[in-house]
């Protein structure tokens, strides 16, 4: 074969018996402390790796900076990594097509859950919103690809890119100003389980909006009744999911802009809805000492537990949330309860939940116990990719 026909050369890193061990067990990271050798080697390099004798365990990403030393993209060789990043947006968007119904507001891309570590991609109508997380994705070439890729298989009006500054500080990456990558348009309507929300690409949370909720949305209105009470409310997605079932509902949120955009969504969709800015703590405990009581309640704070330092003050969190409002609801009310801390295991959530109910004096009756929509999948040997936890129960 001549020279120019060669895949071009690429650096290899050495890991010690316990990143091998953890990547033969199915994880595809290695931490920085596990790496034995990456002399020379190219921030944000595509990179072979092997174990401590020489026998090659993958390819992967390598980060100069991150603790996440190496995020491994494959088992076998990767010789053309434009092509495989390209074969790996098609695979991402073709899993998601036999279930993605009943809306145009997806998750198209998951980072390492779609096999490809550092990317996330949202749909919301006609605007993508993108996030780039790691060194190898930032490369220039890296996202001439991907946005060429993207823009040909799905036809957005626009691509935003969301930027999180400090993971681009944790990855040595010089600053970056959220903004427009293609098009023009940064705003749109876009409709799940046929709800109809506005959407600003540049403003909230994430990128945009909490797509991993929307089948919970959904499970949630089939259990709904009476007056509900939608805690941590956001831009409303519960709230005006409950509505139609509900013959009341109140939305509580501290913080005025995502109210005001709850309420343009109420309108949107011509629900009355009761918004009320508040601290969720103060406003639970208050209801709950005056007796206010509801038929429906849902909590769905943001993450308490951001590193497992913050385990035992988080789990003091939900379990005080969760105390109270099974104290405001009525016999037969339903409770719907939320975590998005990884850190939080489902057993530790539905523990904490058991211990509330007692100390409420309540009997509790798990009807459903969900994750993430499926179109955020998990990936099996990747626990952190299971982050949200989601308890539908009756009280007694």
């Amino acid at each position: 074969m001549s020279k120019m026909n060669k895949a071009p050369e690429i650096s290899t890193v050495k890991v010690s018996p316990r990143g091998a061990a953890r990547l033969k067990d199915g994880h595809v990271w290695v931490y920085r402390s596990d790496i034995v050798s990456a002399d020379g080697v190219p921030p944000g390099s595509l990179v072979s790796v092997t174990d401590h004798r020489g026998q090659i365990l993958g390819t992967a990403l390598y980060s100069s900076s991150s603790q996440i030393a190496i995020r491994l993209i494959s088992r076998e060789p990767v010789h053309d990594f434009p092509a495989f990043l390209r074969q790996r947006i098609n695979d991402a968007i073709a899993y998601r097509e036999p279930f993605i119904q009943d809306t145009n507001a997806y998750r198209v891309i998951f980072s390492e859950a779609d096999f490809l570590p550092g990317l996330i991609v949202d749909r919301y109508n006609d605007i993508l919103s993108m996030q780039i997380l790691t060194q190898a994705m930032d490369a220039e070439s890296v996202r001439e690809t991907l946005l060429t890729e993207l823009a040909e298989k799905l036809h957005p009006d626009s691509v935003v890119e969301r930027v999180d500054p400090r993971v681009r500080q944790l990855e040595e990456l010089p600053p970056r100003a959220s903004g427009l990558l293609q098009g023009e348009k940064t705003s749109t309507i876009f409709s799940m389980n046929g709800v109809q929300f506005n959407f600003d690409a540049l403003q909230g949370q994430k990128t945009g909006a909490f797509l991993d909720q929307r089948e919970n949305y959904a499970a949630a209105a089939q259990y709904a009744h009476g007056e509900a009470l939608d805690v941590f409310c956001y831009h409303g997605g519960f709230a005006l999911h409950l509505a139609p079932r509900c013959s009341h509902v109140t939305g509580v949120d501290s913080s005025r802009p995502a109210l005001e955009v709850a309420d343009q969504n109420a309108s949107l969709n011509h629900r009355d809805i009761e918004w009320i800015e508040a601290s969720a703590f103060d406003l639970l405990k208050d209801y709950a000492h005056s007796g206010q009581q509801y038929d429906t309640i849902v909590l769905d704070p943001p993450a308490f537990a951001k590193t497992k330092r913050d385990l035992d003050a988080a789990m003091r969190g939900y379990k005080e949330l969760n105390l109270r409002a099974l104290k405001m609801l009525r016999p037969g009310g339903v409770l719907v309860t939320c975590s998005c801390s990884y850190h939080v295991s489902q057993n530790d959530f539905l523990e904490m939940l058991a211990d509330a109910a007692k100390d409420a004096h309540r009997s509790l009756r798990l009807t459903e116990v969900r994750g993430a929509a499926r179109d955020h999948p998990l990936l099996l040997n990747l626990p952190e990719s299971g982050y949200l936890k989601c308890v539908i129960a009756t009280v007694t």
